[in-house]
């Protein structure tokens, strides 16, 4: 199953300085979350400190625990939407 996953920096309340920290380490979860299989695009926002990306999961329990291997949701500097993504009906044959 797909999902829509948009992230958000929690800016309010960790500094630019916390956040950079926490980028390596980010990045080298985001590039091991793609190799296997889970993250299958991303993208950073364009409208806000965060990221957007297409993942790949048999539940919406097991996006949760691969998002939660990420430093900076370790670190409670992320909010996370999860938009569960089902077929075009249009694209659907009868």
């Amino acid at each position: 199953m797909q999902f829509l996953v948009l992230s958000r920096r929690r800016t309010e309340q960790f500094s630019d300085a916390d956040f950079e920290l926490l980028v390596p380490s980010e990045g080298a979860q985001a590039r091991y979350l793609y190799s296997i299989g889970f993250t299958r695009q991303i993208w950073h926002r364009g409208d806000m400190p965060g990221a957007c990306q297409m993942v790949e999961a048999k539940d919406e329990i097991e996006v949760h625990e691969k998002l939660a291997t990420l430093p900076l949701a370790k670190a409670g500097m992320l909010d996370f939407e999860i938009i569960p993504l089902k077929p075009y009906a249009a694209f659907i044959s009868s």
